[in-house]
């Protein structure tokens, strides 16, 4: 049975974050607030919290999922390279609703695919951020049942998946439940492409680039 943690306006966020990162740490899921949905995040790093997740989502064992970090520095660990336009990008829009494609380190002993790229982002909301500066990367998606909409509360989220989560912190409505998805921007290569059209403009990413921006079909 999911335990769900009341800590609206920041009441009992210690609490709430200390069960959540034991939970994590356990190789448990928990439910989460963001800018605009309320998501279901796992360790990074552990084998059990990945094939939780995929389990709830109903995905097979290929398939990735972004990662969440509390800073820019931490992209330092996950990433191979790091160009200046990425920089550039993450000084502009972290935290925010902005992902970043970069190539994985090829070290990374953890359950993702390692052929694939890391994507990247630094969520805005304050529990969220308070969370993973505690625990560091978690692996995070929508906490929906696939087909379901993306739950703007945590009853919802709970509703949806609690069957596979040991804990649910809510934080209240989401700070933009309208918000567009975060916009996703490949940095793999020299030249940054578009992923996917989102919350960020692509006029405002090619004001910080200086140069337009390929897309992502693009050789």
């Amino acid at each position: 049975m999911t335990q769900r943690i009341e800590c609206r306006d920041g009441v009992h966020r210690e609490r709430a974050v200390a069960a959540a990162l034991a939970a994590v740490r356990r190789g448990d899921l928990v439910i989460l607030p963001t800018e605009s949905v309320y998501a279901v995040a796992a360790d990074a790093f552990s084998a059990r919290g990945v094939a939780a997740l995929r389990a709830a989502k109903s995905v097979d064992e290929g398939a990735t999922f972004a990662v969440m970090v509390p800073s820019a520095t931490t992209v330092t660990g996950l990433a191979a390279r790091i160009t200046d336009a990425a920089r550039g990008l993450m000084a502009s829009f972290w935290p925010g609703l902005l992902t970043l494609q970069f190539p994985a380190q090829p070290t990374l002993a953890w359950p993702l695919p390692p052929e694939a790229p890391v994507s990247v982002r630094m969520p805005l909301h304050p529990l969220a951020l308070a969370l993973l500066a505690a625990a560091g990367p978690l692996v995070v998606t929508t906490a929906n049942r696939p087909g379901m909409p993306a739950p703007i509360s945590a009853d919802d989220a709970i509703a949806q998946i609690g069957e596979w989560v040991a804990i649910a912190l809510d934080a209240g409505a989401p700070i933009d439940p309208d918000a567009l998805a975060s916009t996703m921007i490949d940095v793999t290569g020299d030249r940054p492409r578009i992923v996917r059209a989102g919350a960020v403009s692509v006029d405002a990413i090619e004001d910080v680039l200086g140069f337009p921006l390929t897309d992502g079909d693009a050789p």
